[in-house]
């Protein structure tokens, strides 16, 4: 997925959840979905659980998440 289609599905909003990055036009965090992921959720149940979500919602949450890793470095 190219950083223009990422661009186009998700957006940070100070006003909407305390500005973490969402998918564009919900109120779904990018955090949650990679987490669900994380914890081996199937993008499937992810969509059922959250109707408003696409398949390329998905996708662009991971492929975010993925872009900041390569640029930021946190210690856990």
């Amino acid at each position: 997925m190219e950083e223009k289609e990422i661009l186009q599905r998700i957006s940070s909003d100070p006003n909407i959840c305390h500005g973490k990055p969402c998918i564009k036009g919900t109120r779904i965090p990018v955090y949650l979905i990679v987490s669900l992921i994380a914890e081996r959720e199937g993008i499937e149940n992810i969509i059922q659980d959250y109707p408003s979500l696409t398949q390329d919602d998905v996708k662009a949450a991971v492929h975010y998440a993925a872009k900041l890793c390569e640029y930021e470095a946190y210690a856990i």
